[in-house]
């Protein structure tokens, strides 16, 4: 059990040590602004949130002796690829203010897209009609904020669920510790989702992945509720590979009897099973997509909203209005705990479904 006693604090001491390497960044508030109003700003702010970042931003402020906006973030690296390896610290980039000089190549990163573009020595952008960059962009391997959340949380699984299965085994199968509050919900995945929806002879093949998109999505949401501003899960493109896990496991794992009844559905007329076949063959890729939209669209949707209502607080400045947002910003953030594990209970919920359609016994 010692595991899983110290692994907690361990991790937990790590993020709050790592906070300890975070820089102030200064930049020209002038250019922050570019003349646009509080609304502007603020829809600016959470466009940027919900987008992903070289740096976790904690706090900024503005500098009265200087005049500058200065950034509280923890820096991450930034691994880009251009005729050789690049490597250096997010906090050089200085949010799109500086240009970096790697081995003879100039780099600069563009706030609005969050994306680091090859330049000139005076980091120039050439933009085209549309406003979009025309600068070459190296191959970007850096570790951003989202991949050092994934990161983060596959730590904390494997430190976890290791000290969990050693304990069990030390004990006899009696849950002790942290262990006590993680076994009902793994019993729970087990006795009300993977063997009703997959079977009692099959479910064990699937428990593994299971527990793991469970536990990796409902500890990505809470991870997305804290003041590091994460929003992996409202990423499509982190939503789009897990739902392709489950699309891939259901799939390869699937019987006869699962592609009989998509290619050709028992039990009814020869024209209706001309018919249906195309319908089934698409619900092979719309049920994955479902998967992968219902999870992106309602993480995106509780950001946006949360973060509107604390711009609110900023828009009415009054203390009616600014109480009645700051209310509604707590009671949304209590809602959002909720839709944290709900969002993975259902993913969890319709990928065993879906394995259960896929090794489903034809009935005689």
């Amino acid at each position: 059990m010692k595991n899983v006693r110290y692994s907690l604090p361990l991790l937990f001491s790590l993020i709050f040590g790592l906070s300890m390497f975070a820089s102030p960044i200064e930049t020209d508030s002038k250019d922050e602004k570019k003349g646009g109003d509080l609304k502007t700003e603020i829809k600016e702010y959470i466009t940027h949130h919900l987008k992903d970042s070289h740096s976790y931003s904690l706090t900024s402020w503005i500098d009265e002796s200087t005049g500058k906006k200065v950034y509280l973030e923890i820096p991450l690296p930034v691994i880009l690829y251009d005729n050789g390896l690049h490597v250096f610290m997010s906090s050089k980039l200085k949010h799109g203010k500086a240009v970096v000089e790697s081995n003879g190549n100039f780099y600069k990163l563009n706030y609005h897209d969050s994306k680091i573009y090859k330049t000139n020595k005076e980091g120039v952008f050439d933009y085209d009609t549309d406003h979009h960059p025309l600068n070459e962009t190296p191959l970007d391997f850096s570790i951003t904020k989202n991949v050092a959340s994934i990161i983060l949380v596959a730590i904390l699984m494997f430190l976890l669920f290791t000290g969990l299965s050693k304990s069990f085994a030390k004990n006899k199968g009696i849950s002790k510790g942290v262990g006590r509050f993680f076994e009902p919900i793994i019993l729970y995945i087990r006795d009300e989702i993977a063997i009703p929806n997959i079977g009692e002879k099959k479910y064990k093949n699937y428990m593994s992945f299971l527990l793991t998109v469970f536990f990796f999505v409902w500890f990505l949401n809470m991870l997305g509720l804290t003041p590091l501003g994460v929003n992996v899960t409202g990423n499509i493109a982190v939503t789009f590979s897990l739902a392709l896990l489950t699309f891939l496991i259901t799939n390869f794992t699937a019987n006869k009897s699962y592609w009989g009844h998509i290619f050709w559905m028992p039990g009814v007329p020869v024209l209706i099973k001309i018919v249906l076949a195309p319908i089934e063959l698409l619900g092979v890729f719309i049920k994955p997509f479902s998967l992968l939209i219902r999870l992106y669209a309602n993480i995106q949707a509780g950001h946006i909203v949360l973060y509107s209502l604390i711009g609110l607080m900023f828009i009415f400045k009054g203390i009616l209005g600014s109480s009645l947002s700051f209310g509604l910003a707590f009671f949304i953030s209590i809602i959002e705990i909720l839709v944290a594990l709900l969002q993975a209970y259902i993913f969890t919920m319709l990928s065993a479904l879906y394995f259960g359609f896929a090794v489903a016994e034809e009935d005689h």
